[in-house]
């Protein structure tokens, strides 16, 4: 199914996902930076994957949202799982990405929010994407026809970087050791030919590509709600985004994010080996 929208759609359904991001907002500076830290649980048996109050309770919010103004659209959330909908559009939710800067006073944590195509496997083609940055106060919308940042140095344009050689690329990825051994060494292999390897800063990285401050963000084990809304922003601001085949990414996985498509082209030789 391809869902094509007209502009009076897209203005309503970009009004939606400001509205998300607002609500999403006031739930999740609420419990920043508590004194005295914030407790979590962990949802990983053998690993550490945390939640908090501020994950589940920003994720209600934004569904109450939806629950009034989009009752037809689906929804795949992080938090409170997968509701299917009827008109063919699934609203993707991330209500902290970066659970774990959030609990250390870190402000590159963000909210996540992608309206996509809905197919029977789930989330399909992010058609609207919005990085939210609560803390910061940036905020970074792609949508058909729009690519932008609102902040406090006011709104700007988003533009990726134009093509440059892996030997002035700056990549970036949230964990060293990305994923598997496998996958950490095709990382390695990659980040060898950069100029400047950056960790560990969640979804904000993916906002550094489409604003053209960087070149490169790989990742692995990651989920659709991890990259609807960065693929929607960085597509919008001229860059690309796929899988480590060169296929589509909306499925999560392992993501190559570049800012144009000379350097994804080089980056995906490499992890390819």
């Amino acid at each position: 199914m391809t869902v094509s929208l007209n502009p009076d759609e897209s203005a309503e359904l970009i009004s939606v996902a400001e509205e998300l991001a607002a609500v999403a907002r006031v739930e999740t500076l609420r419990h920043f930076r508590a004194a005295g830290g914030l407790a979590a649980e962990n949802k990983l048996d053998g690993g550490f994957d945390p939640v908090t109050v501020a994950d589940r309770g920003a994720e209600r919010a934004m569904r109450a949202v939806l629950a009034r103004r989009r009752p037809q659209d689906g929804i795949w959330g992080e938090e409170y799982g997968v509701l299917r909908g009827q008109s063919g559009l699934t609203w993707v939710l991330d209500p902290v990405d970066g659970t774990r800067s959030y609990m250390s006073g870190t402000p590159t944590w963000g909210v996540l929010i992608a309206l996509s195509e809905e197919t029977a496997e789930g989330p399909g083609q992010p058609l609207i994407g919005v990085i939210d940055q609560p803390y910061i106060g940036e905020r970074f919308l792609g949508a058909p026809g729009l690519a932008c940042v609102t902040g406090p140095q006011g709104r700007a344009d988003l533009r990726a970087r134009g093509p440059r050689p892996l030997a002035e690329a700056t990549i970036f990825t949230t964990y060293p050791e990305v994923g598997t051994p496998e996958e950490g060494a095709a990382f390695a292999r990659l980040a060898r030919q950069c100029r400047l390897t950056r960790y560990g800063i969640d979804c904000y990285a993916y906002a550094l590509v489409a604003a053209g401050q960087i070149d490169l963000v790989v990742e692995a084990g990651l989920h659709p709600y991890d990259v609807g809304a960065p693929i929607a922003v960085i597509e919008a601001a001229g860059g690309i985004v796929t899988d480590w085949t060169g296929g589509p990414a909306w499925a999560g996985g392992r993501v190559l994010a570049a800012a144009n498509a000379e350097i994804h082209a080089a980056a995906l030789a490499v992890l390819q080996g």
